[in-house]
């Protein structure tokens, strides 16, 4: 393999720079760059949506697969890039096991027919099942994940990016600082010998050969025993220590020359312009991530389609379930009324939806309970003829009828949504059933379907 050495140690020099200016802003030792308000709200929204969406993914993921050890044998499925194999859902599952204890008991026998008929009720309840969780997966889930995966790691990358520009900007201003500081000080005190490790690292070394002649006119007379002693011309002792420059270093107590205050206004300058160049790296990463923080607006706008599309498919779902529970009732109904004469279906009734002084509007999207009495009224009241029955002296009140029903025999009326007819009770009579009138019409009506008024 093969390594690029100067790119390794200037990659490696740029993270020493970034990790001490980190550290430093962390102790309050540097100053650093704040963003704008409106770029700081941007990234609380952009966080917020993150949050939000991968706690909304993961419920929905629980609410279509309860089971977590399925969930995870999808995720493997998902990351190897191969098909998830078909799972059997629990209603799915349930049928099988009825239909086989059915034709295993006796599918002639009424336990045996019962669980044929509902075994088919929860096979159709699986497809069903099985039909929403394919739809939900593909219209909500779907685009979930694709944000999480997609738009949100390159936000992540480029709000990675612009907070190393940040860093990089913030330390070419503490560069730039120092370099003027010390140019300042050198200026002010003149037998100082400039101290370039105060801006930068700087290769120094130990010279003997760095000489000049100097006039003796112009020197105290320490110089000209110096040149006494070296007929050649003076030379600095060896322990002044040179910068690799071509310019001429003093010795201590000599008034500085103007190659060295050049030395130092170069240095600011090189400072300044590398805070030039930062500055506009920063702005723009900052312009690059800005606008991809904006784009969260459309993610919203993306998700709102979602959510509908969910929403739409739940209520299929529901409304597929309820159809074909309600063709199981009446089945069971129908059959239980032939076993055993006079009696009701089921032990246990399902809760009717509260009588309230709803609007229509708001109480059409609950699901009618049919009454469990609807096809097997005693023989006494299906008998009734209900030309003979005359209304109570006192106890009829007005009803508005909340869901279009269908009646199941002449005994009974069919009602439509939104209509007021007067309804009232006789003694004996199922609880769950009104005598209701309209016009000339009469016949038993479900409470469940009504909106009693006082």
């Amino acid at each position: 393999m093969d390594f690029n050495m100067k790119k390794l140690a200037s990659d490696a020099g740029i993270f020493f720079t970034r990790a001490v200016q980190f550290t430093e802003e962390k102790f309050g030792q540097a100053e650093k760059t704040e963003l704008d308000a409106h770029f700081e709200n941007l990234l609380a929204r952009a966080d917020s949506t993150k949050n939000w969406t991968e706690r909304i993914l993961r419920q929905t993921e629980v609410l279509l697969q309860p089971n977590p050890s399925a969930r995870v044998e999808e995720f493997l499925y998902e990351k190897l890039d191969r098909k998830v194999p078909s799972r059997v859902t629990n209603g799915e599952l349930l049928a099988q096991y009825m239909a086989e204890a059915a034709s295993e008991l006796g599918p002639s026998t009424p336990y045996g027919k019962t669980l044929i008929k509902v075994s088919e009720a929860e096979k159709r309840l699986g497809a069903a099942e099985r039909d929403f969780i394919h739809t939900a997966s593909l219209s909500f889930l779907t685009p979930l994940r694709n944000f999480l995966e997609g738009d949100w790691k390159t936000i992540s990358k480029e709000r990675r990016l612009l907070q190393n520009r940040r860093l990089d900007l913030d330390a070419c201003k503490a560069r730039l600082k120092k370099a003027k500081a010390a140019e300042a000080k050198a200026t002010c005190e003149g037998d100082t010998v400039p101290d370039f490790q105060e801006t930068r690292p700087r290769n120094y070394i130990l010279s003997a050969s760095a000489s000049a002649t100097l006039d003796d006119t112009s020197r105290s007379p320490p110089w000209a025993e110096w040149k006494e002693k070296h007929p050649g011309g003076w030379r600095l002792p060896c322990f002044f220590l040179l910068p690799l420059t071509p310019s001429v270093t003093l010795a201590r107590g000599c008034l500085p020359l103007p190659e060295d205050r050049k030395l130092w206004n170069d240095e600011v300058d090189k400072a300044e312009q590398e805070l030039r160049v930062a500055q506009t790296e920063f702005d723009r990463q900052a312009e690059v991530t800005r606008l991809l923080l904006e784009g969260i607006s459309s993610t919203h706008v993306n998700h709102l389609r979602c959510l509908h599309e969910f929403v739409k498919s739940q209520t299929t779902y529901y409304a597929q379930c309820y159809r074909h529970m309600l063709d199981l009732q009446k089945q069971l109904g129908s059959s239980q009324g032939a076993i055993f004469p006079g009696t009701f279906v089921g032990t246990t009734e399902p809760a009717s939806p509260p009588l309230s002084s709803t609007s229509p509007t708001t109480t059409a999207a609950t699901m009618p309970v049919v009454p469990t009495g609807a096809a097997l009224a005693p023989p006494e009241e299906a008998a009734l003829c209900l030309e003979e029955v005359a209304p109570p002296a006192s106890g009829t009140r007005k009803a508005r009828v909340l869901y279009d029903y269908e009646a199941a025999d002449s005994s009974e009326l069919a009602l439509l949504a939104d209509e007021l007819i007067t309804v009232y009770s006789l003694p004996g009579m199922d609880p769950d059933w009104l005598i209701g009138e309209r016009g000339n019409k009469k016949g038993k009506v479900p409470v469940t379907y009504l909106e009693l008024l006082s």
